[in-house]
């Protein structure tokens, strides 16, 4: 991991792109209910939520390997959703 800005960023644009890949899908999709959708734009949030705080964790014995760990749980949450859009 090149910096902890760096990782925020990822951990923004990613997320970010999953919301809007939920919002294109409400709109060109008649047959994906907003309310399924509106589930799937919650949980990104919360993810967001929790990714962030675990970035800015200050008693971190080993900085290197957790802002690794932070890294790899983003790609495995983010893949979830995706699944979870694509489903829609």
């Amino acid at each position: 991991m090149s910096s902890v800005k760096n990782l925020k960023k990822d951990i923004n644009y990613t997320l970010g792109d999953i919301i809007s890949i939920c919002q294109i899908a409400t709109e060109l999709n008649p047959e994906v209910k907003k309310a399924d959708a509106d589930a799937i734009v919650d949980e990104v949030i919360v993810t967001f939520d929790e990714l962030i705080a675990k970035v800015n964790a200050k008693n971190v014995e080993n900085k290197k390997a957790h802002y690794k760990a932070v890294s790899a749980e983003l790609e495995t949450r983010a893949n979830a959703l995706i699944e979870k859009v694509n489903n829609l």
